[in-house]
């Protein structure tokens, strides 16, 4: 017999006070209490270029009820924004490792482009980045993608819409052979509409998310994404579409009921 499935808010593209485009507001304790606040059910941590402040926020997340997925939005070498998702400390602690060998060694101008800090459950700091987080690294998207699925990880290019940084404007379309688990759109358009403008892409899932960088963001775009419980395979299974498990990317536009299996 399967299991019943919930619809879980989930927020999938936030950055803390590490990204230097963060706002410093950004902790990771601020980010939790305004998750729930706001009625999400699960969120990712996806600061540019490194894993350094997941852990924290993942400790924040099981003592408050939140799921927190962990992530990092890498830049690739074509300076394509790509999301991974890791089920666990060691793929996080891998991955890592990857980001360090192949982030350009460019130390960070906090006056040009803001604080790289690493603060921990108390809103201490307790560390910073050195090296500029906003620079590609010297991997192309298939690269990136064979390392994250060594790994274990899932691997969600980014706001593919959008003016910058993404699929579309870096390369001027997303490659028909594009290997990927699913397709994040950002608010201004909908899963319909991109379909009708590229019908190639139903092969794929798609999410949507706020790409938080201030508090007051973190919310206001969301999934609803229906599952037997919050974690890393139930989340995969969703993106695959198994065994009933789905995405729905409008629920936040349309204030529509969630559709119960």
């Amino acid at each position: 017999m399967s299991e019943a499935l919930h619809p879980y808010k989930a927020d999938l593209h936030i950055h803390t006070v590490l990204s230097p485009c963060g706002d410093l507001e950004m902790s990771p304790t601020a980010i939790v209490k305004r998750a729930l606040a706001r009625g999400l059910d699960m969120i990712a941590i996806s600061d540019h270029n490194t894993t350094r402040q997941v852990k924290v926020t993942q400790k924040l997340g099981r003592d408050n009820g939140l799921f927190v997925l962990g992530g990092v939005e890498v830049t690739s070498q074509e300076e394509t924004h790509c999301l991974c998702y890791f089920a666990n400390d060691e793929q996080l602690d891998a991955f890592q490792e990857f980001l360090d060998a192949h982030l350009p060694q460019i130390p960070n101008d906090e006056d040009r482009f803001g604080y790289q800090l690493i603060v921990d459950e108390n809103e201490e700091i307790v560390g910073e980045e050195e090296y500029h987080l906003l620079n590609a690294i010297d991997v192309d998207i298939d690269g990136i993608y064979d390392e994250v699925h060594r790994i274990g990880g899932l691997f969600v290019p980014a706001h593919i819409n959008k003016g910058t940084t993404s699929l579309m404007s870096q390369l001027g379309f997303v490659p028909p052979d594009l290997r990927a688990d699913g397709l994040e759109i950002n608010f201004r358009i909908t899963k319909t509409e991109i379909l009708k403008k590229f019908a190639y892409l139903k092969r794929f899932s798609f999410i949507t998310d706020s790409d938080a960088h201030f508090i007051d963001n973190v919310g206001d775009v969301y999934n609803v994404i229906y599952m037997a419980h919050r974690n890393f395979d139930e989340f995969k299974m969703a993106l695959s579409g198994e065994e009933g498990r789905y995405i729905d990317t409008d629920f936040f536009r349309e204030n529509k009921l969630p559709r119960i299996l």
